[in-house]
């Protein structure tokens, strides 16, 4: 049985029939579809669009990683996550990423690299997280959003797998981030 090599097989799509707008916000807007599936049958799909975002995984010059502490309100607790943001239509991700480190860290990169795409929620939403690695870091002033209340934290590879099996760091996109760190030898 093939795991990767058919992501596209017509035994398992399901084919749009209708689409209406649930809910138009400032950031999210949601969806309720009717499709077929695969058996001929008719279900319901809802979902949300998301524009997109960026992660980034900084390093520090002595080889920790920059995280941030950030209160979320759906789940009313602070995550240790790593930095990143939504993308403006239109923006350019790298473009994205330059810019998010910046207001939320001060930090500049001179080096970047893109690792690649993270789909967080793949059940209800088609939000794409693409992933950075920035390196050659330069301290300077956050830029935060009016509104925004971020603190800055270095962290290493050990406290941060730590993290991860001891349930202390949840965040989805950070433990991706984690593993990515984990592949290009960051300890």
């Amino acid at each position: 049985m093939p795991l990767i090599e058919d992501l596209q097989d017509p035994k398992l799509l399901e084919a749009t029939l209708e689409t209406q707008r649930v809910f138009d916000g400032n950031l999210l807007h949601v969806n309720r579809d009717t499709v077929a599936l695969p058996d001929g049958s008719t279900a319901t799909r809802e979902y949300i669009l998301h524009p997109g975002a960026v992660m980034i995984i900084p390093v520090l010059p002595d080889g920790r990683l920059l995280l941030e502490r950030q209160y979320r309100y759906p789940l009313h607790r602070v995550f240790l996550e790593f930095p990143a943001g939504k993308l403006e239509a239109g923006e350019d991700a790298l473009l994205c990423a330059q810019r998010e480190l910046l207001e939320e860290t001060g930090y500049t990169a001179s080096a970047w690299e893109f690792l690649g795409v993270l789909h967080p929620i793949i059940s209800y939403t088609d939000e794409e997280i693409r992933l950075f690695l920035a390196k050659g870091l330069t301290a300077g002033e956050a830029q935060l959003d009016e509104g925004e209340f971020v603190e800055c934290v270095a962290v290493s590879m050990d406290e941060l797998v730590a993290g991860v099996l001891d349930g202390t760091i949840t965040d989805a996109k950070t433990v991706s981030g984690i593993f990515w760190a984990q592949q290009k030898g960051l300890r």
